[in-house]
């Protein structure tokens, strides 16, 4: 019987929570966007730790037989984008994510919808 691969996103959220990334948030892109299934959203303490919470997750997906992501922004490691494909990792200093508030605007259609 073949192992089916763990799907990429429960990966991804394991190794945030693993290396201490503080106040992680999924969410599900299905018919939002159609660059990815998910994007997560979550911060760093530091600029060294939202550098070292990337180089992790790219060297565990890597691990598990995922292709490499494209890493954007780790000079400054303020805001650093992991494009995996079919997630998208937005790893912030709690100053930098607070400023560009990305979760209110792809979850804002959702607190606004009427029942």
């Amino acid at each position: 019987m073949k192992d089916t691969p763990r799907p990429m996103i429960d990966i991804i959220l394991e190794t945030l929570d693993d290396a201490k990334a503080e106040n992680t948030i999924s969410i599900d892109m299905a018919g939002k966007s159609p660059m990815s299934d998910h994007m997560v959203v979550t911060s760093g303490r530091s600029q060294r730790h939202v550098g070292a919470l990337a180089n992790q997750l790219s060297r565990v997906l890597k691990e598990s037989g995922h292709k490499l992501p494209r890493i954007e922004g780790m000079p400054n490691a303020d805001w650093v984008l992991i494009d995996a494909g079919d997630v998208i990792v937005h790893v912030f200093r709690p100053e930098v994510r607070e400023f560009y508030n990305l979760e209110k605007m792809w979850q804002g259609d959702l607190a606004s919808d009427p029942q």
